[in-house]
């Protein structure tokens, strides 16, 4: 791949350019921001030199004009592919019949903005959705195929139809409901909030994102998140009746959403597998985590995930440790073994 120029340099575009320069690709820099530019190049994304025909032009601005940006950047460059990473994908490939034009998606993020939040890992092991037009040619399809590849990403073609639907179900939706949740914290009693655990800041975590970036989002896909609002509603109003009633039907839901965890594949896109945690207590001291890690390698297991909660009013934190059901209790009993405090 030749140069390429990244326009638009917050946490996605610049990620893309930090992830192409560590492979050796060219990259150009551009972004209304300069400050933005200074800091990507600074970062050693790419260099803030003009371009004269790139292979490739990256759109990484904002949805709401990322229709504009994608047709001005195929007239500036009349042999260059152009793509986008933009989060909803209907209204922008219906806007645009260029045969140089491709839809992208990376499904990647952080609650973190801005190119100071960039990483050239970003992208390693998701989803890349690659959404062409009626006119989009073969050899601009494969070019930006190979982006998301050479990224570490697994590319997966959609039409633009199943992606905006995907995309609410599995992302605007979900960020929503971490907000309402988030929401509900705002007035709380600090007094209650000292119960908080590591499990309502999962479910909030997402909540502290970008908010004029978050309006531009579910304001492009309006259609497709009502619709699964609308269910979550419904849904919504059956478990308060359940709940209400007292009467046992909430294991409904709860198995329901067993149910759909079961159904959400695992790493590196592969089939749900059996996990189980096991937990172990550790000082909150330097090189403890380190320790445990090293001796989990030493047991030749392999972490599938993990989380870190922190007692209260003791620097010792639990840490879950996630691996494949079948090996669980062999690594209970190597740890417990090795002197930790380990439980299941």
């Amino acid at each position: 791949m030749g140069p390429v120029l990244v326009i638009g340099c917050g946490l996605i575009g610049t990620s893309v350019a930090l992830g192409l320069s560590a492979k050796g690709v060219r990259v150009h820099l551009r972004d209304q921001n300069p400050a933005n530019v200074t800091l990507a190049e600074s970062l050693g994304a790419g260099v803030s030199d003009p371009v004269a025909e790139p292979d490739l032009v990256v759109v990484a601005t904002p949805p709401s004009v990322v229709v504009s940006a994608v047709q001005f950047a195929l007239s500036e460059f009349e042999e260059a592919t152009v793509t986008d990473v933009a989060s909803v994908k209907r209204s922008i490939v219906e806007a645009i019949a260029d045969p140089r034009f491709v839809g992208g998606h990376p499904m990647a993020g952080k609650e973190r903005s801005g190119p100071i939040a960039a990483t050239a890992q970003l992208f390693e092991g998701r989803a890349w959705a690659i959404v062409p037009t009626e006119n989009s040619a073969t050899k601009s399809i494969a070019m930006v195929e190979q982006l998301a590849s050479d990224l570490g990403a697994v590319p997966r073609i959609m039409t633009a139809e199943a992606h905006d639907r995907a995309v609410a179900l599995v992302s605007h939706v979900p960020h929503l409901v971490s907000v309402l949740t988030a929401g509900l914290l705002a007035d709380a009693d600090t007094a209650d909030l000292a119960l908080a655990g590591q499990g309502l800041r999962d479910v909030i975590r997402i909540a502290g994102s970008d908010r004029g970036l978050w309006v531009d989002i579910i304001g492009s896909n309006a259609e497709q998140v009502g619709q699964v609002l609308d269910l979550l509603a419904d849904r919504l109003d059956e478990l308060r009746s359940s709940v209400h009633s007292a009467d046992g039907s909430i294991a409904e839901y709860l198995d329901l959403g067993r149910a759909g965890v079961a159904k959400v594949p695992g790493k590196h896109g592969e089939q749900p597998t059996a996990l189980a945690g096991v937990f172990v207590s550790i000082d909150d001291t330097p090189g403890e985590l380190s320790r445990l890690f090293s001796d989990i390698g030493l047991a030749e297991i392999n972490i599938e995930d993990m989380r870190i909660d922190h007692e209260l009013g003791r620097m010792v934190g639990v840490v879950e440790v996630i691996v494949k059901a079948a090996v669980a209790p062999t690594l209970l009993t190597y740890l417990i073994d090795r002197g930790w405090s380990a439980f299941s």
